[in-house]
């Protein structure tokens, strides 16, 4: 079952990537890790640097995927995205966290995709 999820992950930051840069924002970097945690994708919209969460599901059976960015995950994104800003050097930037839901059906290709700006704040 952690394989089937993965793929799906991945197809979902796949789908993410190509939407992002449909709406003007550029990628500039994905999957970033360090000890904290992981980023899904980190991207610049405008003046701000966008730290992005992307959550894929087929369906919306246990909710909406972005009702599984709980505190906790925010918090590690949270953390994880002071861990990049202080790497690259990155002061003098605007940031905002950002979620991308991704809903997957089995009747056609065409995923259902949400961006929501500014979904949380620590």
């Amino acid at each position: 079952m952690h394989s089937f999820n993965k793929d799906i992950g991945s197809l979902g930051e796949e789908i993410a990537e190509t939407y992002l840069r449909q709406v003007g924002y550029t990628v500039l970097d994905r999957n970033f890790r360090c000890k904290i945690g992981e980023i899904d994708i980190i991207g610049r919209d405008g003046d701000y640097i966008c730290f992005i969460e992307v959550k894929t599901r087929y369906g919306s059976i246990y909710g909406s995927p972005c009702e599984a960015v709980n505190y906790s995950k925010q918090r590690r994104i949270y953390k994880t995205a002071e861990a990049y800003i202080m790497r690259k050097k990155l002061f003098k930037f605007n940031f905002r966290f950002d979620v991308i839901e991704i809903i997957l059906n089995n009747s056609n290709n065409t995923p259902s995709i949400r961006l929501i700006k500014d979904a949380f704040q620590i």
